[in-house]
Order: C-alpha cells, then sequence, then structure tokens
C-alpha cells in the first residue's frame, strides 16, 4: 500500500479510503490511486487486514449433498449474496448428516476464521446433528424445518405443493397422484402434507404416494409403476382416477415421462405431469414440465442479511426469526394440452 502510495503521490490514509470506497475523495484522486495500483499489480492482503481490523469478513457454508438442483442452486445464491454485502464465502459439503461430521465441518470453518456460518440442512438427521453441537458463531439455517432456535430460513414447500395441485384439480382431473421425496427431507415431508391437505380440502380421494430418492432412476420406477396402473385402469370400463401425476422434483419428474413415453402414454393427453424446482431442463422436457419455481437468489440474500445483521447489529431479531419465500406456479404443456 505505501508503494501505490507513494507512485500516485498521496498519503497512505489516501489509497485505504479509496480501497474502501470512501465518499470523500475526489475522482481525480481516485483515478490515480487506480492506476497505480494495476500498474504495480496490488492486491490487498486479507490476512494483515484480520490481523489489524479482528475481521476476516468470510462467512462460512455448510451444505449437505450439493449435487442436488435445490442445495446447489442454494448454494450459488448465498455465495452471490455473500459478495454483495462485502464477504467471501468459504463452504463446505457433508456426504454423512451426522452430528459428528457436522461438528467437524464447522470446527474446519472456525479454524479458518469465519464470522458466522450459514447451514443448509433439509435433512431431518442433519438438523438433529446441529441441535447437539454448541455454536461458537452466529447461525443461519435454510431448509431446516423451523425446529431449532436457530434464524432460518425458507421456500414456503407447502404452498407450492398447494399450487400445483390445485392446478391439476382445476384442469378437471378427479384426483392427483404423488411421487415424493425421501421422507426424511423436510422439503419432501412438506410438499407431501401440502398436496395431500389440497386433495382432502377438495374432498378428493388420496391415493398412497410412491417414494421416491430425487433422482432420475426412482422417478422412473414409480413412473412404471403408475404406467401399468394406467393401463389396468383403462382395460376395465369406466375405471377413471389416474390422470395426473405431482412429482416432489423436476429429475424424478423427468424419469416418470420417460417411462410413461416407453409405456405409450401421452402427456398431458391421457395423464397430466407437473414436478417441483423448475430445474434450468425444465422447458426443454418433452413436453415442457409444468413446475413450481423457487427463488434461490431471494433465499441466499434472506440468508445473508439475517446472517450479517448478527455479525454487524448484534441480533435484531430473536433466534426464532424466520424468513419464508413463496414459490410459484409455472404452467406449461405437460399439464395442459395445447
Amino acid at each position: 500500500m505505501a508503494d501505490v502510495a507513494q507512485l500516485a503521490g498521496v498519503s497512505h490514509q489516501t489509497v485505504s479510503r479509496v480501497l474502501s470506497n470512501h465518499p470523500n475523495v475526489r475522482e481525480s484522486t481516485r483515478a490515480d490511486v487506480q492506476r497505480a495500483i494495476e500498474e504495480l499489480g496490488y492486491r490487498r492482503n486479507s490476512s494483515a487486514r484480520a490481523l489489524v481490523t479482528r475481521r476476516t469478513l468470510t462467512l462460512g457454508v455448510v451444505a449437505c449433498n450439493p449435487t442436488l438442483f435445490g442445495p446447489s442452486s442454494t448454494l450459488f445464491g448465498l455465495e452471490e449474496a455473500a459478495r454483495e454485502e462485502g464477504y467471501m464465502v468459504s463452504a463446505v459439503t457433508l456426504r454423512r448428516y451426522t452430528a459428528a461430521a457436522l461438528r467437524e465441518a464447522i470446527d474446519h470453518l472456525s479454524e479458518w476464521g469465519v464470522e458466522g456460518i450459514v447451514v443448509i440442512v433439509p435433512h431431518r438427521d442433519a438438523v438433529s446433528a446441529l441441535a447437539e453441537l454448541k455454536l461458537p458463531f452466529p447461525v443461519v439455517t435454510v431448509e431446516g424445518g423451523h425446529s431449532l432456535p436457530i434464524p432460518g430460513v425458507s421456500v414456503d414447500q407447502r404452498l407450492g405443493a398447494r399450487l400445483v395441485t390445485s392446478h391439476l384439480l382445476a384442469a378437471g382431473h378427479s384426483t392427483v397422484w404423488h411421487v415424493a421425496g425421501p421422507p426424511s427431507w423436510f422439503e419432501a415431508e412438506a410438499r407431501a402434507v401440502g398436496w395431500r391437505a389440497t386433495l382432502e380440502e377438495a374432498g378428493a380421494e388420496v391415493p398412497e404416494p410412491l417414494i421416491g430418492d430425487w433422482t432420475p432412476l426412482s422417478g422412473y420406477r414409480a413412473g412404471q409403476e403408475l404406467a401399468g396402473r394406467v393401463v389396468a385402469r383403462g382395460a376395465r370400463p369406466g375405471a377413471t382416477g389416474l390422470s395426473a401425476v405431482f412429482v416432489a422434483n423436476d429429475q424424478m419428474a423427468l424419469g416418470v415421462l420417460r417411462a410413461f413415453r416407453e409405456a405409450g402414454l401421452s402427456v398431458p393427453g391421457q395423464v397430466a405431469i407437473a414436478g417441483f424446482d423448475d430445474i434450468p431442463e425444465a422447458e426443454y422436457f418433452a413436453p415442457p414440465l409444468t413446475t413450481v419455481r423457487q427463488d434461490f437468489t431471494a433465499v441466499g440474500q434472506a440468508s445473508i442479511r439475517l446472517l450479517v445483521s448478527r455479525l454487524e447489529e448484534g441480533a435484531a431479531g430473536g433466534d426464532d426469526e424466520r424468513v419464508v419465500i413463496e414459490p410459484r406456479l409455472i404452467v406449461r404443456r405437460s399439464s395442459t394440452p395445447s
């Protein structure tokens, strides 16, 4: 920084003001400092700054199974929001949802000097593990089921399931079948609850849901079973009832679509299908998939705001502070004949 100041012909303090975007710097002086920075290739030393300020401006993220679209999109949204707030992100991913694995991840982030942590915990076992830990810094959860005395952010999964189920019932289907996610996931549970409640309120039959594991393969196997039921019902005079399916995520819906196509069933002519998540490929499925869009950017921004408010302003809200993001139904041809 002293070299930059000498080359630009300004004081060390002026260089510091430019680097921190202080408003009380003349534009011509700011330009001189920026030219000197570029010429010298100057980069801030975050370790040295942390020694002086006692702050690392680094946030930690613990993510469960980030290979799935939801957790990976949430992680991206968090990183983007953190950068906008002037923080860097250090992430640790978990394959196991145990207290030991979570403690190890938090210890690792603590060693790197993070100031606070966002924990993406959509899995029941991960929440149980988190409850067992003593947390050395502020923590915010994402999709944690709101069962912990920790600030949290989530998408209204029940509302999303209600929107898509109501859409299918309004299209004239007598009921809606469901391919659910794994029961240990809060999102799967909430989507199934919303689907069931909507059917019950409409006085419709509530079929026994099929259980998948979020993968296209599990959706394909569920689709084969459902296709067999459609064919069997169609073989009986007057048999109706399996004409619409709500699948708990888009990857499983892709598997269901393939199974129906192989069985000779037209979508949405014979069976309407809808998914959840609105992955980027959903509008390119054959046919394009009706689904529920989650605003992962909003989730990331809300999570970082909650965490930063506790770092910079103290706990403005209580430990039970919750932010709930509303999803949006995206209607495409898989549920509505063109």
